[in-house]
Parts: C-alpha cells; sequence; structure tokens
C-alpha cells in the first residue's frame, strides 16, 4: 500500500513521502496563485480554485484560502467562504449545499499519534462532513472526524470535537448544542 492509499483510508503514513510532497506543493502553488491573483478579476482568480478542488459549482471564496491536497475536498453549490479559510485535507471534506463559513475557519482531518515516537514519522486523518445549509461563524475550528448535520448554526469561536445533529446550533470549546432549530429547508 503506497503512503498516498494510507493517507486516503485514514491509516498512519509519512507525510514527508515524495508523491505526497509533491502533490502538497501543487495545492500550495495553487492556492498562492489564488491568494495574489486580482481580486477585481474574480472569475479568474475562482479558475485557480476549480483546477484544484472537486467542486461542481464553487460558489464563492475569499481570499486567502489553504489547502494540504485540494482534491479531498468536495463542495456544494451556492457555497460562501470568508477570509482566511484553512482546510487540512489529508482525508475526505465534504461540504454540502448552501454552507456560509465565517472568517478564519479551520476544517482539520489531519491529526498525530499520541506516543511521541510514533508522532516523530506518522501522521493520519479522519474525514469531516458538513451538511446542507449550514453556517459556521467566524473562527470556528472543526477537528478530524466530526459530522455537522443539515441546518446547522456553530456559533463563532466554537471548537467542534465531537459530531453535531442536523438542526442544531451550538457554541463554544467544546461546541455544545444549546437549541434546537424548528424550521428546515
Amino acid at each position: 500500500m503506497t503512503e498516498k492509499q494510507k493517507m486516503l483510508a485514514g491509516q498512519p503514513y509519512k507525510a514527508s513521502d515524495e508523491t505526497l510532497l509533491a502533490e502538497r506543493m501543487q495545492a500550495k502553488l495553487m492556492c498562492h496563485r489564488f491568494n495574489h491573483a486580482d481580486p477585481t478579476q474574480i472569475e479568474a482568480r475562482m479558475a485557480y480554485l476549480r483546477d484544484l478542488l472537486v467542486i461542481p459549482n464553487c460558489g464563492h471564496i475569499e481570499p486567502n484560502f489553504f489547502c494540504d491536497y485540494g482534491y479531498n475536498i468536495h463542495i456544494g453549490k451556492q457555497f460562501y467562504a470568508n477570509h482566511n479559510l484553512t482546510i487540512l485535507d489529508v482525508c475526505q471534506v465534504t461540504i454540502g449545499d448552501h454552507v456560509m463559513f465565517g472568517p478564519n475557519v479551520l476544517l482539520s482531518t489531519a491529526t498525530h499519534p499520541i506516543e511521541p515516537s510514533a508522532r516523530l514519522t506518522t501522521e493520519y486523518g479522519k474525514p469531516i462532513h458538513i451538511g446542507h445549509h449550514v453556517w459556521l461563524g467566524g473562527n470556528v475550528c472543526v477537528l478530524p472526524g466530526v459530522t455537522i448535520g443539515d441546518n446547522c448554526v456553530i456559533g463563532a469561536g466554537s471548537v467542534v470535537n465531537k459530531d453535531i445533529p442536523a438542526n442544531s446550533v451550538a457554541v463554544g470549546n467544546p461546541c455544545k448544542v444549546i437549541k434546537q432549530i424548528h424550521e428546515t429547508v
């Protein structure tokens, strides 16, 4: 099994692998081009992301945007992300339709072993899934393996370390459900 296959399967892998390093550098190059493109040329700037991400209709992402690989990010229609979105996509990240992110959102599928000796050479990941009609406030951090259900609102500054059921308003560090949403789309 290659290091890339291990990574995609959520198994411990070596991030220093030549193939993975080359793919990360390509993604960083595309992010750099997007982040430094003329802000008045929206279509030309967004074209860099269309070449990088798995998206039917990219919606709109404000610069700056950063990711590890890009090909593990699947974005639904009518997506909007404010400035400084970071997605560490060593595993699949699925974002539904009609989703909005505030500024400085972090989605991290990447994690590391607890044992110090293993941490020296390997890392692994767990996928993230965000449903339809979700709003993540500014400075929200979503950790590896989390699913956020449809129609949720995650309050600004929250650290989401466990699944959030559909139709919930959740806030805090750690993020907890504080009320249910009764209207759904």
